[in-house]
């Protein structure tokens, strides 16, 4: 019985501090969304929902949020687009992506944003 008492605590605290044990970082989309916007992305990006976002440079980010691979090197998963966002020279050194100086938190909300993008 007192076995079964642990489980039942366990399962109550897990459940109700859920949200108080998710990770501070989570991206929120509408955030990237603007963070996009502002840092201007789109001058070398077309992507989607993002107003005067008809650049030619690198490739569109429509469907990107469905696509098997980020850069042709990466699975494609929130993890290693916040890494490439993050650092994309680290990934496949030389190509045309430049640092951008996003913040952990401009990184995460971003790649929320892209990942809406199916």
């Amino acid at each position: 019985m007192p076995r079964l008492n642990v489980l039942l605590a366990l399962t109550v605290l897990l459940a109700s501090g859920h949200a108080a044990l998710a990770d501070p970082l989570a991206g929120n989309a509408n955030r990237g969304r603007d963070d996009i916007e502002r840092i201007g992305c789109g001058s070398c990006h077309m992507i989607p929902g993002i107003t005067d976002a008809t650049g030619e440079v690198g490739p569109p980010l429509e469907h990107i949020g469905s696509r098997q691979y980020i850069a042709g090197m990466l699975h494609n998963t929130p993890e290693n687009m916040a890494r490439w966002l993050q650092n994309p020279q680290a990934i496949v050194p030389g190509n045309a992506m430049p640092d951008m100086g996003l913040s952990a938190q401009q990184t995460q909300d971003i790649a929320a944003y892209l990942e809406t993008l199916k």
